[in-house]
């Protein structure tokens, strides 16, 4: 698959040749719902889990008479109404159960890919150079290229003048090669790719 490669400037520099492989995949819906249902409930944060009754390390020795006392007729330390008892009905470790090997999840990035190319969203650019680190000259880029909700893809690092350029802009999304991931690129309306990203991308799956 061959596109044309724009500037930031939506000047044309070239074209490129997609490997097919990685973005001429057929999109499955059911594909794409298991990885974005597991890239979601791993980005969950269970409870860590508080020591109960049970938990706890303190005497079950009964500490005062039954009666006369003139107090509570207590016969365990590990109660929760004593310093260093256990937590009453407190939180407990979940354990979602729900994993994904790894050839599905690279499928489902892949349709993600070519999801983006089939429909006309995918923009390759030669490079995410700003000048300066300007928001103003980044926001004037991005109407010629009739950009709002866009996520973009740089190389092993990302281009430290677009990231401070766009830090401010709502709806642009930086993210290096490495953390390309389904349910950001589905997320967003446009998908923008600089050649160094394609080059990873793809040896990514190559490799």
């Amino acid at each position: 698959m061959k596109v044309n490669v724009q500037t930031l400037d939506a000047q044309p520099a070239g074209d490129l040749e997609l490997n097919d492989a990685v973005f001429g995949v057929e999109p499955r819906t059911d594909i794409l719902h298991r990885v974005v249902t597991w890239q979601l409930e791993k980005r969950r944060a269970p409870a860590r889990a508080t020591r109960e009754r049970s938990d706890v390390a303190r005497t079950g020795k009964k500490f005062g008479r039954q009666k006369g006392g003139g107090t509570a007729r207590h016969g365990d330390r590990k109660a929760p109404v004593f310093i260093g008892g256990g937590k009453a009905h407190g939180a407990r470790a979940r354990d979602f159960g729900h994993d994904l090997n790894k050839k599905v999840r690279a499928l489902g990035l892949k349709m993600a890919l070519s999801s983006k190319a089939k429909d006309g969203s995918l923009i390759v650019l030669d490079n995410l150079d700003v000048a300066e680190g300007k928001t103003k000259a980044l926001v004037a880029h991005l109407a010629k290229l009739n950009l709002t909700k866009a996520l973009f893809i740089d190389g092993d690092a990302v281009n430290v003048s677009f990231a401070k350029a766009s830090a401010n802009i709502i709806g642009v999304n930086l993210l290096p090669a490495v953390g390309a991931n389904v349910y950001d690129i589905l997320k967003a309306d446009s998908l923008v790719l600089t050649r160094a990203a394609v080059e990873k991308l793809e040896a990514r799956f190559n490799g």
